[in-house]
């Protein structure tokens, strides 16, 4: 089965042994994407390591992107310098991630059980979300935007506006989807004691995220080991006792929900300030500026070093050129992406690039869970238990 579009999106292969209707056995097969991203990244220095990471898992490239510069960061010892501007931005850009790639969970997983319209409403209202990141960063997706040291670049002002826009919107449109879905008969037919998991199995097969607190275990990482600040932000962690595809969409509508707490919360908190470390020697590159193709050095910025100092020309050269160096070591580095616990095991061996970055990735870890799922089940529940665990494939074969 597959990897055909539309129900295992063209890159998951599933092997099914049937009888009759009814799945016997079923082998998920996985490198229909393979990118080789953690391998190239031994070949780049370690800023340009963003710009690999955020395409791995695509839906929540700015999750990627956070991990793997929180390990940067931690290599180099430099976590306290981290501006309180700068990682406030992670947070609201994590947020409104989370938020868009839900979206596309719920547009695509009611398209796949035959709510057409839905998916139109999900991707209408993730639009209105890139047209954010875009403001903010340049790009639509794949933004190289969170880097070591910081950001690489302000939240414009305009920025906020639409975000405050998006915060008064999001609230009825969530409604509607819920109108349109909760009650209704094929939905609950299609999702309520299906493809069913129960803690026992998630925790056994290492399964975290929604799918995890949907079986009814409240294990999210910005509550049990905090990072950027989350541990001072106001929100709950939902769960859901089922265990089944019905728990996992009521969950993550009220994830979307939490979300939206905390961007307001993080919006609040913006006080002006730098968003990159101090130390210039690992602030590259900190002087940036969106022009019609995108993000790019300021050329206000390049006229002056170019024009005035020799020495900031130089530094510059060499920072673009070689990178910074990083102290020998490794380090493990947890976040809790849309998709669950998204690790970044670092190690440094004291050179310019990395001698290795390896992603515990939450949409390959998840995927061991759908035989569990599907065998002894119908196939048609096959394609609903398999978009229940929103697995990204860009991610799974990183």
């Amino acid at each position: 089965m597959g990897p055909q579009h539309p129900s295992t999106h063209g890159v998951l292969r599933l092997i099914l042994e049937l009888e009759g209707e009814t799945v016997r056995e079923a082998r998920s097969v996985v490198g229909y994407l393979h990118t080789g991203i953690e391998k190239n990244l031994e070949y780049r220095n370690w800023v340009q390591g963003s710009t690999f990471v955020t395409r791995m898992d695509y839906l929540s490239p700015l999750f990627n992107e956070t991990a793997y510069s929180l390990a940067v960061e931690k290599l180099l010892g430099i976590e306290e310098q981290i501006t309180e501007r700068a990682t406030t931005i992670r947070v609201l850009m994590m947020e409104l991630n989370r938020i868009s790639s839900h979206l596309v969970w719920l547009a695509t997983t009611a398209m796949e059980l035959g709510a057409i319209n839905m998916m139109l409403y999900g991707f209408r209202e993730r639009e209105y979300i890139l047209e954010i990141f875009e403001l903010i960063t340049g790009l639509r997706m794949n933004h190289a935007y969170v880097r070591p040291g910081g950001v690489a670049q302000d939240v414009p002002d305009e920025a906020i506006v639409k975000i405050r826009d998006f915060l008064k919107l999001m609230p009825k449109r969530l409604k509607e989807y819920e109108d349109l879905l909760s009650g209704q008969p094929i939905w609950l037919e299609r999702t309520q004691n299906v493809a069913v998991l129960d803690v026992t199995g998630c925790v056994a097969l290492g399964v975290t995220g929604p799918v995890l607190r949907s079986a009814g275990l409240a294990w999210d990482l910005r509550k049990t080991m905090p990072y950027c600040g989350y541990e001072t932000y106001e929100f709950d962690v939902p769960t859901h006792s089922d265990g089944d595809v019905w728990g996992r969409y009521l969950v993550r509508n009220a994830e979307i929900r939490e979300s939206l707490k905390l961007v307001e919360q993080a919006l609040d908190r913006l006080k002006p300030g730098p968003v990159m470390v101090a130390d210039k020697k690992i602030a590259w590159p900190a002087q940036l500026a969106i022009g019609v193709d995108g993000m790019g050095n300021s050329l206000e910025h390049v006229a002056k070093i170019m024009g005035q100092s020799m020495e900031s020309l130089i530094h510059h050269f060499k920072l673009v050129t070689e990178g910074f160096r990083v102290p020998p070591g490794q380090v493990y580095v947890g976040v809790e992406s849309p998709r669950g616990e998204l690790g970044v095991h670092a190690v440094s061996d004291g050179g310019t690039r990395p001698y290795r970055v390896h992603y515990r990735e939450p949409s390959f870890v998840n995927l061991q869970a759908l035989p569990a799922m599907a065998e002894g089940g119908l196939i048609a529940d096959v394609i609903a238990g398999g978009a229940s665990l929103d697995p990204v494939m860009g991610g799974c074969d990183r």
